[in-house]
């Protein structure tokens, strides 16, 4: 069921998905929490963590939690995050304090944790011990790379306790020399993303000249809907996905995937898909083989390649 989910986008009318499972198949996947009934004739995917990330995600905030206690400051960027239980690109490896300016610590304490001299106000503060959520999400633009940063400002719109009016406010009041950043940033973030690898995916080719991807995109042919795409461009055809072995490590879930996405291919799409190790470790190889896509796709309508992408 969540395989059928999955291959819908993540999110489908009750008609949809009883046009591959049975009503009793739907049923069990609601009572057992693998499927959320949004609304009247609407299920999706839990938006949440999975039972195992959402363990992860405790145990950092706990970590946080404590390591802020112990040196009197405050949990900051991905250990904040973990406290707001939001997916990110990577965990951190040590818990993250922001500790006053003026604080001296020991070799044993920047040993044992991150530490960042910042000053965090009390109205910065939830808890008494870390960064609120608009702070987190400023933090983690200012402070970390750009697709960290984007995996981290997509979980935040998409969990829906800050929206982007909110964080584009607070960026103004930020210092000049990361206010422009975050601006983008926080423009550039999607809550239709669906997760963090999705998110890193779409920031690697988003300088890329010509293309324009949206994440989760409807396609359909002439037999109805083939699916909902991780990202597509509707104007050149092309789709990329983030494939996990998740969604493909069955023989039912290869059958599914050969239907998909010959019908994506009968359609006109130019299909292009990536594992988590290609989008986290080899970025530049990911976006170099895009780039190489989208000439083939001007080059296919008998269109000159826009300037800065020469074939």
């Amino acid at each position: 069921m969540a395989q059928v989910l999955h291959d819908l986008g993540g999110v489908a009318s009750r008609a949809e998905l009883l046009t591959q499972v049975t009503e009793g198949a739907l049923r069990r996947a609601v009572a057992s929490g693998a499927v959320m009934r949004q609304s009247r004739g609407r299920y999706a995917l839990p938006t949440t963590p999975r039972i195992g990330e959402r363990a992860e995600l405790t145990e950092l905030a706990e970590a946080g939690r404590r390591a802020a206690h112990a040196v009197s400051g405050t949990a900051i960027l991905l250990s904040a995050t973990a406290r707001w239980g939001w997916p990110t690109k990577w965990v951190p490896t040590k818990p993250q304090v922001a500790l006053p300016r003026n604080r001296r610590v020991t070799p044993r304490v920047r040993r044992a944790f991150d530490v960042r001299f910042r000053d965090v106000p009390s109205s910065d503060r939830e808890d008494g011990w870390v960064t609120s959520r608009v702070r987190t999400a400023l933090d983690c633009a200012s402070l970390l790379e750009p697709d960290e940063a984007v995996a981290v400002l997509d979980s935040a719109l998409r969990e829906g306790t800050v929206d982007r009016d909110e964080l584009l406010l607070a960026a103004a009041g930020l210092a000049p020399l990361y206010r422009r950043k975050v601006d983008e940033l926080v423009r550039f973030a999607d809550p239709l993303a669906a997760n963090p690898f999705e998110s890193v995916l779409r920031w690697i080719v988003s300088d890329i000249p010509g293309l324009g991807v949206q994440p989760q995109v409807r396609v359909t042919d002439d037999d109805g809907l083939i699916g909902i795409v991780d990202l597509a461009d509707e104007q050149l055809r092309i789709v990329i996905e983030a494939d996990s072995f998740e969604w493909h490590g069955q023989r039912e879930a290869l059958e599914r995937d050969c239907i998909r996405y010959n019908r994506l291919i009968a359609q006109g799409w130019l299909v292009l898909r990536f594992s988590w190790d290609q989008v986290m470790h080899h970025p530049e190889r990911v976006r170099e083989l895009v780039r190489r896509t989208v000439v083939q796709s001007y080059l296919r309508v008998r269109r000159a390649p826009p300037s800065g992408l020469a074939p």
